[in-house]
């Protein structure tokens, strides 16, 4: 996995993704990531996976007023009938964590599979535009002056009959090239554009057979932005650190242009 430069582990990689890597060592791994597509589509899936887990449980991050009673001294106990209550409690107690010790993972698995393609979508594009719109020498893996075999090869594999690359010059932005990534499990595309200034953006495709129609929607994380809509199975995201407006006028554009 890392012959090309074995300083670099799968533990360095999991700690990246999870945002425990110290800032000087950052650099050592984005270095690696460039020169192994693979391994940065690989941790693009976790980065995308630990954002759907933590949307799933960000309810139970709160705290609540009776919490402390979960800490609260155990009253004395006096009378017989109460003695046999707390005994069955605690069997109880037991055989629950005993079901849950042979059952545990499963129950920890469902709800993550259960996760929409219009849950998990805008945090994936989010991932892949962090790793690869900085890219300077392989921000894709086919350029744009072979759009029409980006097309085919990407239409292929998406399932896509006759996949057309949105045209955004329109708007001041040119095609850089396209990549094979993946969105949910699946083989997804990202293509990447950028406008004279040198900003860049990029628009993810992708296909989840739990997926429900949607209208435009937007998410926001820091300064990157997201527009995002789901067109039967296929779900598509336009991702950029560009103005909010912009950015809907490029998503508008593209879905005039994606087949539907």
């Amino acid at each position: 996995m890392n012959e090309t430069n074995p300083s670099v582990t799968e533990a360095d990689l999991h700690a990246y993704a999870d945002g425990q890597l110290p800032e000087t060592a950052r650099a050592r791994i984005e270095a690696f990531l460039a020169d192994n597509p693979d391994e940065a589509a690989m941790l693009a899936e976790w980065q995308a996976q630990n954002g759907a887990i933590r949307s799933l449980f960000a309810g139970y991050e709160k705290a609540k007023d009776t919490d402390r009673l979960l800490v609260a001294p155990p009253r004395a106990v006096s009378s017989g009938p109460k003695r046999w209550a707390i005994a069955a409690s605690a069997l109880l107690v037991f055989t629950l964590g005993a079901l849950s010790g042979h059952y545990g993972q499963a129950l920890l698995e469902k709800p993550e599979l259960q996760l929409a393609g219009s849950e998990t979508l805008p945090k994936q594009a989010e991932t892949a535009f962090t790793v690869y719109a900085a890219e300077v020498r392989h921000p894709v893996e086919v350029f744009a002056d072979e759009e029409a075999h980006l097309a085919t090869w990407l239409g292929k594999r998406l399932a896509i009959q006759n996949l057309k690359i949105p045209n955004l010059q329109p708007l001041g932005f040119k095609l850089v090239g396209g990549r094979l990534l993946p969105v949910d499990g699946r083989p997804g595309a990202m293509f990447m554009y950028e406008n004279q200034a040198g900003e860049r953006l990029t628009v993810l495709v992708g296909r989840n057979t739990e997926n429900s129609t949607t209208s435009f929607r937007f998410a926001s994380s820091g300064n990157i932005e997201t527009f995002y809509w789901i067109d039967g199975e296929l779900g598509y995201a336009v991702t950029g650190e560009i103005s909010r407006e912009t950015l809907r006028e490029v998503a508008e554009e593209c879905y005039k242009q994606f087949p539907s």
